[in-house]
């Protein structure tokens, strides 16, 4: 799933196109979505209040997941007759689309968003892939209330676009990937947690060009071959300069729609 803030994008940037072309060299069929993007009006908006952009975004956010079950029942219709075997579909997004893929799991994992409505009984993700996401909680807390499918967190720590660590608006709350990742880790769940040291929202595309190998390792071993691990690895650029990784709502606004 694209990237673009809930409010732009399409499924065939062309900068995607090598990454797929990658992914399909070694094996793998690769479906690229598109999803309503609920936020393009509301990014087109002036002095918008805190409290009504949020209200936009948890509805983007729902109808994204809902787009993705949409898309993931139509690839087990169609299984056969592409070749794809239902027990190993990997979602994988970029940004928005990986804020998208984490909710969807999230979601298969605590009975949320209508799932059984949308996806076959006991389906579930054979792993999620996730550059420079996050999930959103609209209050409690994160939590898994059964285990997750094996995740790969890719995410720098200056991103001022999607919450490396958390983003807390009243009671909801934006948890990036160090944050889900401290929790797996808590709870002994597999997990291969890519961390960025000072890099911003460029791990939104970057490693689909500078990771594949990685990528590919986490999916022949994690997925193909169910051996699983906590695994932390980090990015760091020697002479690359500390940047301000203090983020706030206003952060997230501006980073994404530049108001």
């Amino acid at each position: 799933m694209f990237g673009g803030a809930f409010a732009r994008g399409s499924r065939d940037v062309p900068k995607y196109m090598p990454y797929f072309d990658y992914l399909v060299q070694n094996g793998y069929t690769v479906v690229s979505i598109d999803y309503r993007l609920g936020l393009k009006e509301a990014s087109e908006q002036k002095g918008l209040s805190e409290d009504l952009f949020a209200k936009a975004f948890v509805h983007a956010v729902d109808i994204a997941v809902e787009d993705l079950f949409d898309a993931t029942r139509f690839v087990l219709e169609h299984a056969d007759e592409w070749n794809i075997d239902p027990s190993q579909i990997i979602a994988n997004g970029s940004s928005a689309g990986a804020v998208t893929v984490l909710q969807a799991e999230y979601a298969i994992c605590n009975g949320t968003y209508n799932v059984k409505q949308k996806l076959p009984a006991g389906f579930n993700y054979a792993g999620v892939i996730a550059f420079a996401g996050a999930i959103f909680v609209p209050e409690g807390g994160l939590q898994w209330m059964t285990a997750p499918a094996p995740l790969m967190l890719l995410h720098g720590d200056a991103d001022l676009q999607v919450p490396y660590d958390r983003l807390m608006f009243g009671a909801m709350g934006l948890y990036g990937a160090k944050a889900i990742a401290d929790l797996l880790d808590w709870n002994n769940l597999p997990y291969y947690f890519y961390h960025f040291d000072n890099y911003g929202h460029e791990v939104a595309s970057d490693p689909m060009a500078n990771n594949k190998e990685d990528i590919l390792w986490f999916l022949h071993t994690f997925i193909r071959d169910k051996k699983l691990y906590q695994i932390y690895k980090e990015q760091k650029e020697i002479g690359r300069p500390d940047v301000e990784k203090n983020f706030g709502f206003q952060d997230y606004v501006k980073g994404n729609f530049d108001r």
